[in-house]
Protein backbone atom coordinates (compact mmCIF):
# COMPACT_ATOMS: atom_id res chain seq x y z
CA UNK A 1 0.00 0.00 0.00
CA UNK A 2 2.88 2.37 -0.77
CA UNK A 3 0.46 4.44 -2.86
CA UNK A 4 -1.20 5.66 0.35
CA UNK A 5 1.55 8.20 0.95
CA UNK A 6 0.79 9.68 -2.48
CA UNK A 7 -2.94 10.29 -1.79
CA UNK A 8 -4.76 13.02 0.09
CA UNK A 9 -7.82 12.12 2.17
CA UNK A 10 -10.68 14.44 3.12
CA UNK A 11 -13.10 12.95 5.65
CA UNK A 12 -15.90 14.44 7.68
CA UNK A 13 -19.58 14.23 8.55
CA UNK A 14 -22.39 14.73 6.10
CA UNK A 15 -23.04 18.38 5.12
CA UNK A 16 -19.63 19.54 6.35
CA UNK A 17 -18.57 20.80 2.91
CA UNK A 18 -16.33 17.94 1.75
CA UNK A 19 -17.34 18.07 -1.93
CA UNK A 20 -16.51 21.75 -2.35
CA UNK A 21 -13.24 21.35 -0.47
CA UNK A 22 -12.21 18.34 -2.55
CA UNK A 23 -12.77 20.15 -5.83
CA UNK A 24 -10.81 23.18 -4.62
CA UNK A 25 -7.90 20.91 -3.62
CA UNK A 26 -8.03 18.97 -6.89
CA UNK A 27 -8.02 22.17 -8.95
CA UNK A 28 -5.12 23.68 -7.04
CA UNK A 29 -2.98 20.54 -6.86
CA UNK A 30 -3.65 18.78 -10.16
CA UNK A 31 -5.82 16.11 -8.60
CA UNK A 32 -8.68 13.74 -9.37
CA UNK A 33 -11.37 12.85 -6.86
CA UNK A 34 -12.15 9.33 -5.64
CA UNK A 35 -15.51 9.07 -3.89
CA UNK A 36 -15.67 7.36 -0.48
CA UNK A 37 -19.38 7.81 0.20
CA UNK A 38 -21.36 4.56 0.25
CA UNK A 39 -24.55 6.23 -1.00
CA UNK A 40 -23.02 8.29 -3.79
CA UNK A 41 -21.66 5.24 -5.60
CA UNK A 42 -25.23 4.49 -6.69
CA UNK A 43 -26.85 5.80 -9.84
CA UNK A 44 -30.33 7.34 -9.80
CA UNK A 45 -30.66 9.10 -6.44
CA UNK A 46 -28.53 12.17 -7.06
CA UNK A 47 -30.65 14.54 -4.97
CA UNK A 48 -31.20 12.20 -2.04
CA UNK A 49 -27.51 11.28 -1.74
CA UNK A 50 -26.34 14.90 -2.16
CA UNK A 51 -24.04 14.06 -5.04
CA UNK A 52 -21.65 16.82 -6.15
CA UNK A 53 -23.41 19.30 -8.41
CA UNK A 54 -22.92 19.28 -12.16
CA UNK A 55 -20.74 22.36 -11.75
CA UNK A 56 -18.44 20.61 -9.26
CA UNK A 57 -18.29 17.45 -11.39
CA UNK A 58 -17.22 19.55 -14.37
CA UNK A 59 -14.40 21.27 -12.46
CA UNK A 60 -12.48 18.09 -11.56
CA UNK A 61 -12.55 14.42 -12.64
CA UNK A 62 -14.58 12.26 -10.24
CA UNK A 63 -14.39 8.48 -9.82
CA UNK A 64 -16.94 6.07 -8.27
CA UNK A 65 -19.78 8.59 -8.34
CA UNK A 66 -23.03 7.12 -9.75
CA UNK A 67 -21.36 4.00 -11.12
CA UNK A 68 -23.47 1.27 -9.45
CA UNK A 69 -27.08 0.36 -10.25
CA UNK A 70 -29.54 0.61 -7.36
CA UNK A 71 -30.42 -3.08 -7.64
CA UNK A 72 -26.77 -4.15 -7.21
CA UNK A 73 -25.13 -5.13 -3.94
CA UNK A 74 -22.01 -3.07 -3.26
CA UNK A 75 -19.88 -3.96 -0.24
CA UNK A 76 -16.67 -2.67 1.28
CA UNK A 77 -14.42 -5.26 -0.38
CA UNK A 78 -15.74 -4.31 -3.80
CA UNK A 79 -15.28 -0.65 -2.96
CA UNK A 80 -11.66 -1.20 -1.95
CA UNK A 81 -10.95 -3.02 -5.22
CA UNK A 82 -12.64 -0.34 -7.35
CA UNK A 83 -11.06 2.58 -5.48
CA UNK A 84 -7.59 1.03 -5.64
CA UNK A 85 -7.91 0.65 -9.40
CA UNK A 86 -9.01 4.28 -9.71
CA UNK A 87 -6.12 5.47 -7.56
CA UNK A 88 -3.60 3.45 -9.59
CA UNK A 89 -4.89 5.11 -12.75
CA UNK A 90 -4.66 8.60 -11.26
CA UNK A 91 -1.10 8.03 -10.06
CA UNK A 92 -0.24 6.64 -13.49
CA UNK A 93 -1.31 9.99 -14.95
CA UNK A 94 1.04 11.69 -12.46
CA UNK A 95 -1.88 13.36 -10.69
CA UNK A 96 -2.95 13.52 -7.04
CA UNK A 97 -5.72 11.16 -5.85
CA UNK A 98 -8.05 13.12 -3.55
CA UNK A 99 -10.14 10.58 -1.65
CA UNK A 100 -13.22 12.22 -0.15
CA UNK A 101 -16.19 10.90 1.77
CA UNK A 102 -17.91 10.19 5.03
CA UNK A 103 -18.22 6.39 4.97
CA UNK A 104 -15.87 5.30 7.70
CA UNK A 105 -15.71 1.65 6.64
CA UNK A 106 -14.70 2.63 3.09
CA UNK A 107 -11.94 4.92 4.31
CA UNK A 108 -10.70 2.39 6.85
CA UNK A 109 -10.61 -0.35 4.21
CA UNK A 110 -8.43 1.84 1.99
CA UNK A 111 -6.07 3.01 4.71
CA UNK A 112 -5.86 -0.10 6.89
CA UNK A 113 -6.90 -3.02 4.72
CA UNK A 114 -9.65 -5.58 5.31
CA UNK A 115 -10.06 -8.03 8.15
CA UNK A 116 -10.09 -11.78 7.51
CA UNK A 117 -13.78 -12.13 8.34
CA UNK A 118 -15.53 -14.83 6.28
CA UNK A 119 -17.55 -13.83 3.21
CA UNK A 120 -21.32 -13.81 3.24
CA UNK A 121 -23.17 -17.14 2.89
CA UNK A 122 -26.34 -16.58 0.81
CA UNK A 123 -28.68 -19.00 2.61
CA UNK A 124 -27.70 -17.80 6.08
CA UNK A 125 -27.87 -14.17 4.98
CA UNK A 126 -31.40 -14.70 3.62
CA UNK A 127 -32.46 -16.36 6.88
CA UNK A 128 -31.07 -13.51 8.98
CA UNK A 129 -32.53 -10.82 6.73
CA UNK A 130 -35.99 -12.32 7.28
CA UNK A 131 -35.73 -12.17 11.08
CA UNK A 132 -36.97 -9.18 13.16
CA UNK A 133 -34.26 -6.76 14.25
CA UNK A 134 -35.04 -7.34 17.95
CA UNK A 135 -34.46 -11.07 17.53
CA UNK A 136 -31.19 -10.49 15.70
CA UNK A 137 -29.94 -8.19 18.46
CA UNK A 138 -30.86 -10.72 21.14
CA UNK A 139 -28.92 -13.46 19.31
CA UNK A 140 -25.93 -11.17 18.82
CA UNK A 141 -25.90 -10.24 22.50
CA UNK A 142 -25.57 -13.94 23.39
CA UNK A 143 -22.90 -14.73 20.79
CA UNK A 144 -20.86 -11.54 20.95
CA UNK A 145 -21.78 -8.99 23.65
CA UNK A 146 -18.90 -6.69 22.59
CA UNK A 147 -20.16 -6.48 19.00
CA UNK A 148 -23.75 -6.02 20.20
CA UNK A 149 -22.63 -3.04 22.27
CA UNK A 150 -20.59 -1.46 19.45
CA UNK A 151 -22.77 -2.13 16.38
CA UNK A 152 -25.23 0.43 15.01
CA UNK A 153 -28.33 -1.18 16.53
CA UNK A 154 -30.68 0.70 14.20
CA UNK A 155 -28.96 -0.60 11.06
CA UNK A 156 -30.21 -4.15 10.26
CA UNK A 157 -27.47 -4.68 7.67
CA UNK A 158 -24.70 -4.08 10.23
CA UNK A 159 -26.40 -6.29 12.82
CA UNK A 160 -26.89 -9.10 10.29
CA UNK A 161 -23.24 -8.96 9.24
CA UNK A 162 -21.96 -9.09 12.82
CA UNK A 163 -24.18 -12.06 13.60
CA UNK A 164 -23.33 -13.79 10.32
CA UNK A 165 -19.57 -13.54 10.95
CA UNK A 166 -19.91 -14.90 14.47
CA UNK A 167 -22.03 -17.84 13.28
CA UNK A 168 -19.84 -18.74 10.29
CA UNK A 169 -16.47 -18.41 11.98
CA UNK A 170 -17.25 -19.48 15.52
CA UNK A 171 -15.35 -16.37 16.61
CA UNK A 172 -16.75 -13.04 17.83
CA UNK A 173 -17.18 -10.39 15.15
CA UNK A 174 -15.45 -8.00 17.53
CA UNK A 175 -12.26 -10.10 17.25
CA UNK A 176 -12.11 -9.52 13.50
CA UNK A 177 -12.55 -5.78 14.00
CA UNK A 178 -9.31 -5.90 16.00
CA UNK A 179 -7.42 -7.83 13.34
CA UNK A 180 -6.92 -4.97 10.89
CA UNK A 181 -3.16 -5.07 10.97
CA UNK A 182 -2.25 -2.56 8.28
CA UNK A 183 -1.97 0.91 9.74
CA UNK A 184 0.43 2.80 7.48
CA UNK A 185 0.94 6.55 7.55
CA UNK A 186 -1.21 8.58 5.18
CA UNK A 187 -2.02 12.21 4.55
CA UNK A 188 -5.42 13.73 5.12
CA UNK A 189 -7.74 15.97 7.06
CA UNK A 190 -10.91 15.59 9.07
CA UNK A 191 -13.33 18.46 8.46
CA UNK A 192 -15.21 19.59 11.56
CA UNK A 193 -17.85 22.26 12.06
CA UNK A 194 -19.47 23.59 15.24
CA UNK A 195 -22.37 21.26 16.01
CA UNK A 196 -25.18 23.79 15.76
CA UNK A 197 -23.80 25.14 12.50
CA UNK A 198 -23.58 21.61 11.08
CA UNK A 199 -27.15 20.87 12.11
CA UNK A 200 -28.37 24.07 10.46
CA UNK A 201 -26.62 23.04 7.24
CA UNK A 202 -28.28 19.61 7.44
CA UNK A 203 -31.70 21.21 7.86
CA UNK A 204 -31.15 23.59 4.94
CA UNK A 205 -29.94 20.79 2.70
CA UNK A 206 -32.95 18.64 3.59
CA UNK A 207 -35.32 21.49 2.69
CA UNK A 208 -33.44 22.04 -0.57
CA UNK A 209 -33.79 18.35 -1.51
CA UNK A 210 -37.55 18.63 -1.40
CA UNK A 211 -37.48 21.85 -3.41
CA UNK A 212 -35.34 20.07 -6.03
CA UNK A 213 -37.78 17.16 -6.43
CA UNK A 214 -36.41 14.37 -4.24
CA UNK A 215 -39.87 12.80 -3.80
CA UNK A 216 -40.30 12.27 -7.54
CA UNK A 217 -36.71 11.04 -7.76
CA UNK A 218 -37.42 8.36 -5.15
CA UNK A 219 -40.74 7.47 -6.81
CA UNK A 220 -38.92 6.77 -10.09
CA UNK A 221 -36.15 4.84 -8.35
CA UNK A 222 -38.59 2.60 -6.47
CA UNK A 223 -40.39 1.83 -9.73
CA UNK A 224 -37.09 0.64 -11.23
CA UNK A 225 -36.18 -1.49 -8.23
CA UNK A 226 -33.88 -0.93 -5.27
CA UNK A 227 -31.67 -3.67 -3.84
CA UNK A 228 -31.17 -4.32 -0.11
CA UNK A 229 -27.86 -2.45 0.09
CA UNK A 230 -29.11 0.70 -1.62
CA UNK A 231 -32.27 0.35 0.45
CA UNK A 232 -30.25 1.53 3.45
CA UNK A 233 -29.58 4.97 1.94
CA UNK A 234 -30.33 7.68 4.47
CA UNK A 235 -33.71 9.33 3.94
CA UNK A 236 -35.05 6.69 1.57
CA UNK A 237 -37.43 5.00 4.00
CA UNK A 238 -39.19 8.18 5.22
CA UNK A 239 -39.81 9.25 1.61
CA UNK A 240 -41.15 5.81 0.77
CA UNK A 241 -43.47 6.17 3.77
CA UNK A 242 -44.54 9.57 2.44
CA UNK A 243 -45.32 8.04 -0.94
CA UNK A 244 -47.44 5.36 0.78
CA UNK A 245 -49.38 8.05 2.64
CA UNK A 246 -48.00 7.00 6.03
CA UNK A 247 -46.28 10.35 6.69
CA UNK A 248 -47.11 13.93 5.84
CA UNK A 249 -44.51 16.01 4.01
CA UNK A 250 -43.71 17.89 7.21
CA UNK A 251 -43.29 14.65 9.18
CA UNK A 252 -41.05 13.24 6.45
CA UNK A 253 -38.79 16.31 6.42
CA UNK A 254 -38.55 16.24 10.22
CA UNK A 255 -37.65 12.54 10.19
CA UNK A 256 -34.89 13.04 7.62
CA UNK A 257 -33.48 16.02 9.49
CA UNK A 258 -33.34 14.03 12.71
CA UNK A 259 -31.85 10.85 11.20
CA UNK A 260 -29.24 12.88 9.33
CA UNK A 261 -28.22 14.69 12.51
CA UNK A 262 -27.85 11.35 14.30
CA UNK A 263 -25.81 10.01 11.40
CA UNK A 264 -23.48 13.01 11.49
CA UNK A 265 -22.94 12.49 15.21
CA UNK A 266 -22.05 8.81 14.63
CA UNK A 267 -19.66 9.81 11.85
CA UNK A 268 -17.78 12.22 14.09
CA UNK A 269 -17.51 9.61 16.83
CA UNK A 270 -16.07 7.15 14.29
CA UNK A 271 -13.58 9.55 12.73
CA UNK A 272 -12.25 10.78 16.05
CA UNK A 273 -11.06 7.21 16.69
CA UNK A 274 -9.26 7.07 13.35
CA UNK A 275 -5.67 8.29 12.82
CA UNK A 276 -6.54 11.19 10.52
CA UNK A 277 -3.49 13.41 9.96
CA UNK A 278 -5.11 16.71 10.99
CA UNK A 279 -8.41 18.21 12.03
CA UNK A 280 -9.58 21.31 10.24
CA UNK A 281 -12.32 23.36 11.86
CA UNK A 282 -14.51 25.05 9.27
CA UNK A 283 -16.77 27.92 10.26
CA UNK A 284 -19.38 29.78 8.25
CA UNK A 285 -17.77 32.67 6.44
CA UNK A 286 -14.26 31.28 6.93
CA UNK A 287 -14.37 28.39 4.46
CA UNK A 288 -11.61 29.84 2.28
CA UNK A 289 -9.17 29.87 5.17
CA UNK A 290 -9.80 26.16 5.78
CA UNK A 291 -9.50 25.40 2.07
CA UNK A 292 -6.16 27.22 1.88
CA UNK A 293 -4.88 25.05 4.73
CA UNK A 294 -6.01 21.89 2.91
CA UNK A 295 -4.48 23.03 -0.38
CA UNK A 296 -1.18 23.67 1.36
CA UNK A 297 -1.18 20.20 2.92
CA UNK A 298 -2.27 18.50 -0.30
CA UNK A 299 0.27 20.46 -2.34
CA UNK A 300 3.08 19.05 -0.23
CA UNK A 301 1.79 15.53 -0.90
CA UNK A 302 1.53 16.21 -4.65
CA UNK A 303 5.05 17.66 -4.83
CA UNK A 304 6.45 14.73 -2.90
CA UNK A 305 4.73 12.20 -5.11
CA UNK A 306 6.14 13.88 -8.20
CA UNK A 307 9.65 13.92 -6.81
CA UNK A 308 9.84 17.70 -6.46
Amino acid sequence: MSWLSRCFFIAGPTASGKSDAAVAVAEACGGEIVNADAAQVYRGLDILTAKPSAELLARAPHHLVGTVELVESFHVARYRESATLAIDGILGRNRLPVVVGGSGMYLRALTRGLSDAPPSEPELRAELNAAPLAELLARLEKLDPAAAAAVDRKNPRRVVRALEVAMLSGKPFSSFRQEWRESPAFHGVLLERPREELYERIDRRTDAMFEQGVVEEVRAAVAGGIGPTAGQILGLRPIQALLRGELTKGECIAAIRQSTRHYAKRQMTWFRREPMAARVLVRAGAEMQAIREMVERAGAVARGGRGK
